[in-house]
Formats: C-alpha cells, structure tokens, sequence
C-alpha cells in the first residue's frame, strides 16, 4: 500500500477520522537491528489518550500506541465483488432475518430483540439496524433485562467487512464489556451454477416440513419443542431436503411421512425469498461424506429455488469450518461481510 507523497511517509490521519476506513503503517519493536513495521487496514473506531483502535474486517479489534504511527491515510471503502450477485449490506441482512425468525420479537428503536427459547443464538439475540433511541450503554441494558426475564443470556448480532456494516457499535460494544464469541461469514453467490452442477439428484426429496427422520439428523435438534418448528419453518419460502440413509434407489420415498429404512444420509434446508434463495443446516451423516452428497442436496434446493425465480445464493460458514469453506469455495460462493454474537458480561 502506498502512503508517501513525494517520498516522505505521512500520517495523515486525525481523530476527526473516527468511522472511516483507513490503512496505517506502525513501528514494532521486533528485537533486531532495524526498524521493522506493519500496516493495518480498518475502520477506526476511537482515538483516545494516544491510542488508536482499529476492526478489521475480521471483527479483530486492533490497538495502536499513536507514537508509533510512521503513516496513514483514509482510504475507500473495499472494492466491489467482482463475480457474483451485488448486494447492500442492509438488504442482505434483513433476507437472512427473514430465514430465520425467533418465536418473539420486540422493537427497541430500531434494533431488534429476538428470542426463540435459547434455539441458536440468530434467533435469540438483539439486531441492530439502526438507532435504538437510546444511548448505546442504556440501550445495552434493556437488552440484558430483556433476556433475563426471558431466562435466557443477552446476545448482540453485529456485522463488519462492507460498507455499512457496525464496527463502532462493535467497539462500543467491548468498551462495555461484551465479549464476542462466535464469528462467521455471509457468502454469496449467482444461483444457477449451483444448479448446473453434475450430480444426480433423484436421491434427494424435498418437502415443505422437516419430519422425524431430518429432525434426529439434525445436530442442533437436541432441544426438541415447538420453538424449533417455529423457527425451522419460518421464511417467505421454505424447503427441506432428505437424502435417505441408502441412497442406491431413485429417490421415489414417498411422501413427507414415510418410513425411511435408515437415518438419513444427508439433509439441507433452503428459504427463497424473492431473488434470494439462503441454504442452512445443510448436514452430512460421519460415515456419508466424501461422496458429495452436501453437493446433491444444495443442486437439488437450487434447483427448486430457480424454479421459484431466485438468481441469487447466501449462506453462513462459522470460520473454523474448514470443510464447508472448502466446499462452498468450489461452488463460487465468496465472503460477503462477516457476522459476530457479543454476549454480556
């Protein structure tokens, strides 16, 4: 990255800055001989008693003594996608809202308070998307009793990695003792190659309603209750895949209520919502994988979605899921923004 203007490095840079995107060089003390330096690039997100703060797109929050600074520059907000359907920040999150709703829902300005029985932490946590009419500290705290009386712990969604997205509430956030705890992506996509991939789709069967047999292959059904239905089945558009535990037939099952002859080998569950069509709990039994059975479900969910009008695909991959992002990087999906649940002290 370049910060020199006629060879001379610059800070130019000033806490007027704060919540714009910048990129800046600092002196480390590496233990040898020379000067040694590094750069990051953030949105700055304070600028306070000689210190910086800066997220990376990452969610990574990174501090920099301000008398280490050697340069720095505002810079543009990060170059659009070069493939793939376009999407603002703001539309892509309330589709995946829609994908996944809580079983209650109340309004605090305009964040969003959602609990679900304690069923994953997208369905039971407050969505900021946009002033809460409140400081953020007061507004922090009706969130925690919101939970409390609910019985449940006080979860904040934030986003970071698009223009748009929340990096200073994220900082607000650790500034009142929020801890994050899980990261993950929204990766996106064009929907036809999805559905033009080879492979042999009369195994799957698609149904409006999870039964018995998806639900025990399920991993996150270890609660079972209505609160699960509720939020399994909410969306504009909802279709749930099956690929039976033998899958040398040709997929003709029987309808939603039939008796499979063993656990299901692999399942998926897909929303279409206008031009989106969002893939979730997409699920492969230990001893099926390596036999591309995650491909044949998500073909045949991207096949009906197409039918549905859709063109465009998301989906989130928590970033230690190796295997997903290696399978989701061969169907052309790329990262979008990144998503983080901060849970209160």
């Amino acid at each position: 990255m370049e910060f020199t203007i006629g060879g001379r490095l610059e800070v130019r840079i000033t806490p007027a800055d704060v919540g714009k995107r910048v990129s800046v060089r600092r002196r480390t003390d590496g233990g040898g001989t020379g000067a040694e330096f590094t750069d990051a690039v953030g949105v700055l997100t304070s600028w306070n008693n000689g210190v910086l703060s800066i997220t990376r797109k990452s969610g990574e929050s990174v501090h920099i003594v301000e008398s280490s600074l050697v340069a720095g520059k505002v810079v543009p907000a990060a170059p659009a996608r070069r493939r793939g359907p376009a999407a603002s920040f703001g539309e892509l999150t309330a589709v995946t809202a829609r994908a996944w709703q809580p079983v209650e829902s109340e309004a605090l300005g305009d964040w969003r308070l959602r609990a679900a029985g304690g069923f994953t932490r997208r369905a039971n946590s407050a969505l900021p998307l946009g002033d809460p009419g409140l400081p953020v500290g007061e507004a922090l705290g009706r969130v925690r009793d919101w939970y409390e009386e609910r019985g449940l712990p006080a979860y904040v969604q934030t986003a970071t990695g698009a223009e748009g997205t929340q990096e200073l509430l994220c900082a607000e956030l650790e500034r009142h003792g929020w801890r994050r705890e899980v990261s993950a992506e929204v990766r996106i996509a064009a929907l036809a190659p999805v559905g033009d991939l080879e492979t042999d789709v009369r195994a799957v069967r698609l149904t409006r309603e999870p039964d018995a047999a998806w639900l025990a292959r399920y991993q996150r059904f270890s609660t079972p209750g209505p609160h699960v239905l509720r939020v399994l089945g909410s969306g504009p558009s909802v279709w749930f895949a099956t690929v039976p535990g033998d899958t040398g037939g040709t997929g003709d099952t029987g309808g939603p209520d039939a008796d499979l002859e063993a656990p299901p080998a692999a399942i998926g569950r897909c929303v279409v919502d206008g031009r989106w069509a969002g893939f979730m709990a997409v699920e492969v039994a230990p001893e099926q994988r390596r036999r591309g059975l995650a491909t044949t479900v998500m073909t045949a969910l991207a096949r009906r979605a197409l039918d549905e009008g859709a063109s465009a695909a998301w989906l989130q991959v928590e970033e230690d899921n190796e295997g997903a992002r290696a399978l989701y990087d061969g169907m052309g999906f790329a990262a979008h923004h990144r998503y983080h649940h901060y849970r209160s002290a």
